[in-house]
């Protein structure tokens, strides 16, 4: 049990849940309360990198360990995507309460975040970290792009198309989870396999 992916996955549901009730008119909210789920798991990532920065701060005998060296790292890493995630969160709303500026503008933060996360998915390959939600960042930037020119209408292209390279990675992903169950079907047919694997 992780509780940080617990907090993460159920401020995602609640969140889904309150924009499509909203999106459908059976609450009158304000798309600020709507995100509120999402503020707090924000909320909650600045409020741990505090807490970890204090730590980090009041205790000079962690720098020297190469370890906490990178968790630290690996800690600010995070906290730099996720405000840039917060800066298009707050976007979103206030363009979809205001409508007064492009989409494209509302989705700068996100072509930010995308060479920022490639930047930390070397980063963490070199320095064996795990990585989800900066893989997820930086394989998505031509679907932002495509869905930010396509609400601000430059393009015309039907929906089917603008979410074509989100597919392409989902298939993608979609592959290796079948070449892994394959794979993993073959080795518990070997004759070599032991009891223990």
């Amino acid at each position: 049990f992780s509780p940080s992916k617990f907090l993460i996955y159920a401020c995602l549901l609640l969140f889904s849940v309150l924009l499509a009730l909203r999106l459908d008119g059976i609450i009158q909210w304000s798309y600020w309360a709507v995100f509120a789920p999402i503020w707090l798991w924000k909320l909650m990532v600045i409020v741990g990198a505090s807490v970890g920065t204090g730590v980090w701060a009041r205790n000079p005998q962690y720098r020297a360990e190469g370890e906490t060296c990178v968790e630290f790292k690996a800690m600010l890493i995070a906290v730099g995507i996720h405000l840039l995630l917060l800066m298009f969160e707050v976007l979103v709303c206030d363009r979809i309460e205001r409508g007064s500026h492009f989409w494209l503008l509302v989705f700068m933060p996100l072509f930010f975040v995308s060479p920022v996360s490639v930047a930390a998915c070397v980063w963490g390959f070199r320095h064996d970290r795990s990585l989800e939600l900066e893989i997820l960042c930086s394989v998505n930037i031509l679907q932002f792009i495509f869905i930010a020119l396509r609400l601000d209408k430059i393009i015309h292209w039907p929906w089917l198309v603008v979410c074509v390279p989100l597919w392409i990675l989902m298939s993608f992903l979609c592959l290796v989870v079948l070449y892994y169950i394959v794979w993993s079907v073959l080795f518990l047919r070997s004759m070599d396999v032991i009891a223990e694997q």
